[in-house]
């Protein structure tokens, strides 16, 4: 048997997630149909994480075993023809039997767009969350050093990710303006539910106005589940990168930061 890894990029719009479910379309569902399509194997795919109903992905990995004789790039063509126009498989290399996408990933990054105009835009609507009031770009700026370094992120997490182990360390936390556009890195060693939406949700917050740093530092170190209470839309996330000691994709570096 080879274990295969994937790099996958989609458009989570019309999907209940990565994970798959029953009677309902899915990233991993689309994807293990397509390995079925290609090898005749009925395979479990086991991804770097999963990511929620209508959030994107730029560089998603996942893996499979295979006893297949297909080499990796076959692969990339043949699972693309099958795949629908929303999820493309952009690499695949051949990993050791005990990688693990999820476990051995040592850290990811996801970017949160918004767009700030007073009116709405066809072209973005499908990632990016429209906010119509003016947000101060610095002040959200202030607010993401408090985020940075090892911290319990219990406040940005549901009930779910408050069953966990709630501390995370955080390498990055920005807010970039570029024209009418706002965007939001944040780079860590692994991520709670709903982590990031959250995030956004409290410094949209702040950019309006509506919340002063200094009280999102009070909620922030609270230790409470869920008292960063806005979750910003899910259309607006994306998955940009897994991080991987050493992984085997010719394209790993050519995704767009």
């Amino acid at each position: 048997m080879a274990k295969i890894a994937l790099l996958i990029e989609y458009e989570g719009t019309r999907y209940h997630g990565f994970q798959v479910q029953n009677n309902v379309p899915t990233i991993q569902g689309e994807l293990e149909w397509a390995i079925l399509k290609v090898t005749g194997e009925a395979v479990r795919l086991r991804g770097a994480g999963r990511t929620d109903a209508g959030v994107h992905a730029g560089g998603q990995v996942a893996t499979f075993e295979t006893a297949s004789a297909v080499p990796p790039l076959t692969f990339v063509r043949a699972l693309n023809f099958y795949l629908p126009p929303d999820i493309s498989v952009r690499d695949a290399c051949n990993v050791g039997v005990s990688f693990d996408a999820r476990r051995d990933a040592i850290s990811r990054e996801y970017r949160y767009s918004i767009l700030n105009n007073s009116v709405h835009s066809p072209r973005y609507r499908r990632w990016a969350y429209l906010v119509r009031g003016k947000l101060d770009a610095e002040a959200m700026s202030k607010a993401c050093d408090i985020l940075l370094g090892q911290h319990d992120f219990a406040p940005f997490t549901n009930n779910e990710g408050g069953a966990k182990n709630t501390v995370r360390t955080v390498f990055r936390a920005e807010v970039r303006k570029e024209g009418d556009f706002m965007f939001f890195d944040m780079g860590a060693n692994a991520f709670l539910p709903q982590q990031v939406r959250r995030t956004v949700g409290s410094l949209v917050r702040i950019g309006s106005g509506d919340m002063e740093v200094g009280e999102f530092w009070e909620m922030a170190t609270s230790g409470l589940i869920g008292a960063a209470k806005i979750v910003a839309p899910p259309h607006g996330l994306c998955l940009m990168r897994v991080n991987y000691s050493d992984v085997g994709f010719a394209n790993y570096e050519n995704i767009q930061h």
